[in-house]
């Protein structure tokens, strides 16, 4: 397995944000921020490619055996088209979409009565792209978003059948579509493509929980117990360490018009997934991040780099850990 670094969770930092007083990261820059931290990989925006020589930083990948995954967004098979005709030219291998339609933190309320024909549009875009990708040799990976629950990643992956289409593991995302990680991580695992490492603080609240950001390891994901499922897939798989969003996102399970558009869940699976959440929440307190308590972009951009150092490190210890656990298997 080879771990990359996502330009997303550090867009202060990374002068991303619109409020960053910093100029934008250029590819250039990005790539080395990655070397130098001792990763394997970038996933790259597109938009960071906008008026970039992409035959050049592709070449520049090369030669620091880095791997490259494009991360796009939608399901529009012309537009996917274009973005894998850049991921060609980058040599990207795997582009990373996603199909939204619900809110953060799971929120399908505004879908109500419309979420069945919104998937079965996104289907239909998805296939076409697909064999798009096939053509040109790329492999399409939708990330669950706080959009897509595991029973309909597995459907959509089921009804299009190609090795062409997977999935973009974010561990931390399962939560907000009521899932607990781990156990959404195994169910899913036979078509994962790409991981993002993401981690959230739980906060308690009256209709569920707040997902908080948080250094990788600090939260409430099980690492030690993901990895070895990742490892199992494929030596070649590749993860980009991705920081949560600067704003907390809050899944509102308990709330009586939540489960509208969900596909059917059991009482035992909600009991689960609320063992885990109450087990794991924080004491209550201050769970606001530097953006949300509007703090100079100075103390943002602290606050996101010392996240990411922070998580950086767990992940080297990390895959360590397994490296010397496989070792003594093999002996």
């Amino acid at each position: 397995m080879r771990v990359g670094l996502s330009a997303f969770g550090t867009t202060f930092m990374m002068g991303l944000h619109p409020q960053s007083s910093r100029p934008p990261i250029t590819p250039d820059q990005f790539i080395d921020y990655a070397v130098e931290a001792g990763l394997s990989g970038v996933e790259m925006p597109l938009s960071l490619l906008k008026g970039a020589d992409v035959p050049g930083i592709a070449r520049r990948a090369r030669e620091q055996n880095l791997f490259i995954t494009l991360a796009a967004d939608g399901y529009d098979p012309n537009h996917l088209s274009e973005v894998f005709d850049v991921a060609v030219s980058l040599g990207a291998g795997t582009v990373r979409t996603v199909v939204g339609g619900a809110k953060f933190g799971g929120d399908r309320r505004e879908m109500e009565g419309k979420w069945d024909s919104f998937l079965q549009a996104v289907l239909t875009g998805l296939e076409t792209a697909v064999r798009i990708a096939e053509n040109k040799g790329i492999t399409l990976a939708l990330e669950n978003h706080q959009d897509v629950a595991s029973e309909e990643l597995i459907w959509l992956c089921e009804k299009i059948g190609s090795s062409h289409f997977g999935i973009t593991l974010d561990t931390g995302n399962p939560l907000a579509t009521a899932e607990e990680p781990v156990d959404f991580a195994k169910r899913i695992a036979s078509y994962v493509k790409h991981v993002h490492l993401k981690d959230y603080w739980v906060y308690l609240t009256e209709e569920g929980y707040k997902l908080v950001r948080c250094p990788i390891g600090q939260g409430v994901v099980d690492f030690p117990a993901l990895l070895p499922i990742f490892s199992s897939l494929s030596s070649e798989l590749t993860m980009s360490i991705e920081i949560g969003a600067l704003e907390a996102r809050h899944t509102r399970v308990l709330a009586d018009d939540y489960w509208r558009e969900y596909p059917a869940r059991s009482a035992q699976q909600l009991a689960k997934v609320m063992r885990f959440v109450q087990s794991n929440a924080k004491p209550q307190g201050d769970w606001k991040t530097p953006y949300e308590n509007g703090e100079s972009v100075r103390s943002i951009t602290q606050y996101e780099n010392a996240q990411l150092l922070t998580s950086i490190a767990y992940v080297h210890g990390l895959m360590r850990t397994l490296k010397q656990s496989e070792t003594e298997v093999t002996l």
